[in-house]
């Protein structure tokens, strides 16, 4: 029998649409947009796209699906700032829908009073600070400014709510328009880091009163405490167009030791002729101690102090990163040849305590580092009997442990057969 292709069936929604006309369905989009806003947004923007507006119900329309979106993503944002946050997809979620907000803002021109209304409504959270969102809402509150007159209004607001941050960023506001006089109360309020110091020296710098923009700089460097980074670069950067090679060194010199690495190392040396370096050489080695460990350890690598480095190495413990072979690991291979014993005692450090009961991921883990542990005695010392003898014990204390013999026999070759 062959078989007929049914009629499509007819939505009965869409015979009811036809037959309630635009009175009816007028009535129907107000009733369903009027207590949720996701929906009030989406009637906007669909009837934005067919409707024939004058260039001012146009504007209004924008705001309203604007607005709308705020009040779609508003309750949980009120919850997340309740609770100090809240769960991953719930975060996500009103952070996309605020990055939304502000590219709304950013892409239209709506009314002033819209736009200070939502100000009105996000300023609160700003203040709080609590939903784990600031980023986010600070880019809606900026996103809302169009001219200068805005963003002054922003930064009183800002102002009034007295918190560290915000008043920073009305200080920032103030200086970005050339309100000088709000600019300079609100940064006499802070002078501490070096950071302080720097920002006032470069706004004095920039409307052109260079002596007391040096001077402020020179004040930081006496009075600040950390974050000094700037502060140099901008005073070093005046020495060396002034000739002042001397200060200038000096400045570069503060800068590489203080939190000294090797990227900072390599740096001033290169600063420096070969004169200066011998000057300077000693001093630098003298901050060589302050420095973490792992920046030491490839300084001295850097230098081919080998024994230094060994020597610091063997003070380490041997540790497997997650992102890959770790930079020490790395200068511990660089230096199994010339100091066996002491590489293989580092790696060992990375075993524990193989008598433990662990899970799976754990045994992996020191499987990996016992494979070092092989590689040195088989490879390196030529010493196969030692390797043997260490893992026969490894092994048999370890049989009542599967997990632990299913995961070495994946790395180490033999191992079955010990």
């Amino acid at each position: 029998m062959n078989a007929k292709k049914k009629k499509k069936r007819k939505d009965p929604l869409d015979q009811l649409v036809e037959a309630a006309g635009p009175e009816i369905l007028g009535k129907l989009v107000k009733r369903l947009a009027v207590a949720r806003p996701k929906i009030r947004r989406e009637c906007f923007e669909f009837l934005k796209k067919h409707a024939i507006l004058t260039p001012d119900e146009e504007a209004v329309s924008g705001a309203e699906a604007m607005f709308a979106l705020w009040m779609e993503l508003e309750p949980d944002l009120s919850e997340l700032d309740e609770y100090g946050g809240g769960d991953y997809s719930t975060e996500n979620h009103v952070g996309g829908l605020l990055f939304e907000l502000s590219e709304k803002l950013q892409k239209n021109r709506f009314p002033a009073e819209y736009r200070r209304e939502l100000l009105d409504q996000v300023l609160p959270y700003i203040r709080s600070g609590n939903a784990g969102l600031d980023d986010a809402l600070y880019d809606v509150a900026y996103a809302a400014c169009y001219d200068e007159d805005d963003l002054r209004d922003l930064a009183r607001r800002f102002e009034n709510i007295g918190k560290d941050w915000p008043i920073d960023n009305a200080r920032r506001i103030y200086r970005k328009i050339g309100d000088h006089k709000n600019y300079l109360k609100l940064r006499s309020r802070r002078m501490e880091y070096g950071a302080d110091y720097h920002d006032l020296a470069t706004f004095y710098w920039k409307i052109g009163e260079k002596d007391k923009a040096i001077e402020i700089a020179r004040e930081g460097l006496r009075k600040a405490t950390g974050g000094m980074d700037e502060l140099r670069s901008f005073l070093a950067e005046r020495a060396k167009k002034s000739g002042d090679r001397s200060q200038y060194l000096e400045l570069q010199f503060a800068q590489a030791t203080d939190g000294l690495t090797v990227e900072k190392y390599r740096a001033f040396k290169k600063t420096c002729n070969k004169n200066e370096w011998k000057a300077y050489e000693p001093q630098l080695l003298e901050k060589l101690e302050k420095a973490w460990e792992h920046e030491r350890l490839k300084i001295h690598m850097l230098r081919k102090e080998y024994d230094e480095a060994v020597r610091l190495l063997t003070k380490m413990r041997y540790l497997i990163s997650r992102y890959g072979v770790s930079d020490i690991v790395k200068i511990a291979a660089r230096l199994e040849q010339k100091y066996p014993d002491e590489i293989l005692a580092f790696y060992m450090t990375g075993l524990g305590n193989l008598k433990r009961s662990s899970d799976r991921k754990e045994y992996s883990r020191k499987a990996a580092v016992m494979a070092k542990v092989r590689h040195m005695w088989v490879d390196v010392m030529k010493s196969p009997k030692e390797w043997e003898d260490f893992a026969r014990k490894v092994k048999t204390a370890n049989l009542n442990r599967p997990a632990f013999q299913q995961e070495f026999a994946k790395v180490l070759p033999g191992w079955k057969t010990l």
